[in-house]
């Protein structure tokens, strides 16, 4: 019988290591149009984030949006939206990513107040489906189909 990975890879997949943290999330390295940087893997995100700091950084053409983000105990945050933008995790790639912007100050310090780095954004539900996603709990993989 083969492994999850052995099938997975046999399948296209490309495999993404992922770092558990002191608050039990998955960490995980991107880059967003060329430039690194460091996310929480949350399935439970509908969309992928990041932060307002995260527009220069990561070239984001920032438009305005109607949308209220609600997660992680703050609700009706103000949001903007970044159309067409280039994400690579691992060997990864898609450039139609559209990302929701958002104030991570609540994010960032409950991370940091436990000890974890604070990261760029949120890799949620959108891009695991535009990948096909597997992620191997026990050996800390994230799949994505190439």
């Amino acid at each position: 019988m083969n492994t999850l990975q052995e099938f997975l890879l046999s399948k296209g997949y490309t495999k993404i290591k992922l770092h558990l943290t002191k608050t039990n999330h998955f960490e995980i390295k991107a880059s967003i149009n060329g430039h690194k940087g460091l996310f929480i893997l949350d399935t439970g995100a509908s969309s992928s984030c990041v932060g307002f700091e995260g527009i220069d950084t990561f070239k984001l053409n920032a438009e305005n949006s109607e949308i209220k983000a609600a997660g992680a105990g703050a609700i009706d945050m103000e949001t903007k939206m970044a159309k067409k933008n280039k994400v690579k995790i691992g060997k990864w790639t898609n450039n139609k990513v559209v990302l929701v912007l958002f104030n991570l100050t609540h994010v960032n310090t409950a991370l940091t107040n436990h000890n974890s780095k604070p990261v760029d954004g949120i890799i949620g539900a959108d891009i695991l489906k535009k990948g096909k996603g597997v992620i191997d709990y026990e050996k800390k993989y994230l799949y994505l189909k190439l």
